[in-house]
């Protein structure tokens, strides 16, 4: 018989569901390897190898396999007994034993040892070889310490918005608030100057979701030509110790190189929720950097301005709105019927319609945030389309679209005037959301 194939396939079948019943049995793997090189299996035998060298990589046994498995050394012929009288299935032998590490030599007086003990096989061997061969295998477990530190990365994007008020459409009151607290000392610094104006401290911008939030920051930063940075609660949160309240220093240190600037906070409940709510210590410590921050402890905020924006104004830490931090709060409302218009034209001049009332569509969507508005035109062009595709012809999209997408939909708003209402009528001792409470008592919600 063949020394390469001296090994049979079903002794071999049940070393592999050995192996794959116990992986971790270096033993029992390192014998599958031996008995697959024996049998000329040589691939078979370098995964095997690569993944004892993966969890064992001290292994000589492993390392010696692996040399003949990628050297294709054959074993020498096995003694073979006389056949016996009855046939017999064969028997898996008992695995090998780990090699032993062999005793190092003695050196000589120069540091170098013997030359008659010199391991020749191990010079002889082409390791590069090896390694190509097993490099998607058995990836290394440490880097080399002279490779240097990896490449850095710009952790948040500066951008330049194109976006101004005049792109916002209606809301004046949110514009004027925003002209007297940065925009016209901004543009006029003699006059800053002579009445001691600063343009540190923040805004907070609140009210339901969908209404225009992030858009108002980013015409905020368009308005003034300064860089924007926006940043989520995912931006910040690191598992490590430490990394949190590392990313929020820099991420200040970025704005203030960057100035003028307006460094956005999305979600700022989250970020920054009261503290004492909070039972996880890393995000504790995070809200504490992140008053440090914003006090200037450390650097000049001069020229930065920080606007955050939340759905839950009152999980917010009041320590976060004090003088000096975000100490003053704009309520952000659903788009008013001039702002209904804005929105709805922009929408729908994207798409081809014929015969649309847009202030009817406006007067009959009061209370619908803006993204309420462009689902109703995308809901009503997909009536449209639909139409086309059942009938083979295109069409326009018309009045009756957007009345029948119009009786489908609902505000999305409503919710959350549902948990304001409980706010304002028994958590509000000092009148904090006064506008809020007078805009639900406009329309009825209070």
């Amino acid at each position: 018989m063949d020394s390469l194939s001296d090994v049979s396939d079903s002794v071999l079948d049940a070393l592999e569901r050995a192996v794959a019943a116990a992986p971790d049995d270096l033993d029992l793997r390192l014998h599958l390897a031996d008995q697959l090189i024996r049998a000329g299996r040589w691939d078979a035998a370098v995964q095997h190898c690569a993944a004892a060298l993966a969890s064992h990589p001290d292994s000589a046994q492993a390392r010696t396999l692996m040399a003949k498995a990628l050297g294709r050394t054959p074993e020498p012929p096995a003694a073979t007994a006389p056949p016996a009288a009855t046939a017999t299935p064969p028997v898996p032998p008992v695995p090998a034993a780990p090699a032993v590490p062999p005793v190092l030599p003695t050196a000589t007086p120069d540091g170098a040892p013997p030359p008659s003990e010199q391991p020749a096989a191990a010079e002889e061997f082409d390791w590069a070889h090896a390694e190509e061969q097993v490099g998607d295998l058995a990836q290394p477990m440490f880097t080399d310490g002279d490779a240097g530190p990896p490449p850095e990365t710009a952790a948040w994007d500066v951008e330049r918005s194109r976006v101004t008020l005049a792109d916002v459409g209606g809301m004046e009151q949110v514009k004027e608030r925003l002209q007297i607290s940065f925009l016209a000392p901004l543009r006029n610094p003699e006059m800053r100057r002579l009445y001691g104006k600063s343009l540190r401290g923040g805004l907070l911008l609140y009210g339901p979701p969908g209404c225009g939030k992030t858009f108002i920051a980013r015409a905020v930063a368009g308005e003034m030509g300064a860089a924007f940075i926006t940043v989520g609660l995912s931006d910040i949160l690191d598992m490590w110790i430490g990394s949190s309240e590392r990313n929020v220093h820099e991420l200040f240190q970025l704005a203030r190189s960057n100035a003028p600037a307006v460094l956005f906070l999305d979600e700022i409940d989250a970020l920054g929720q009261k503290r004492s709510q909070v039972r996880n210590s890393v995000m504790r410590t995070t809200v504490n950097q992140l008053l440090s921050e914003l006090d200037g402890v450390d650097s000049s905020n001069e020229g930065v301005f920080v606007l955050a924006a939340t759905n839950q104004p009152w999980d917010v830490d009041p320590a976060l709105r004090r003088p000096g931090r975000f100490d003053r709060t704009l309520l952000v409302l659903p788009p008013d019927t001039p702002a209904r218009e804005t929105i709805l034209r922009a929408e729908l001049s994207r798409r081809p319609v014929e015969g649309i009332d847009v202030g009817k569509v406006a007067a009959n969507t009061e209370g619908f945030s803006g993204a309420d508005l462009v689902h109703l035109c995308e809901s009503a062009s997909e009536l449209a389309m639909m139409d086309g595709i059942r009938s083979g012809t295109v069409r326009m999209i018309r009045m009756a679209d957007l009345d029948h997408a119009l009786r489908e939909l609902r505000s999305s708003t409503g919710p959350w005037f549902e948990t304001a209402r409980n706010v304002v009528t028994f958590a509000d001792p000092d009148g904090s959301y006064a506008d809020l409470r007078s805009y639900m008592k406009k329309t009825r919600r209070l």
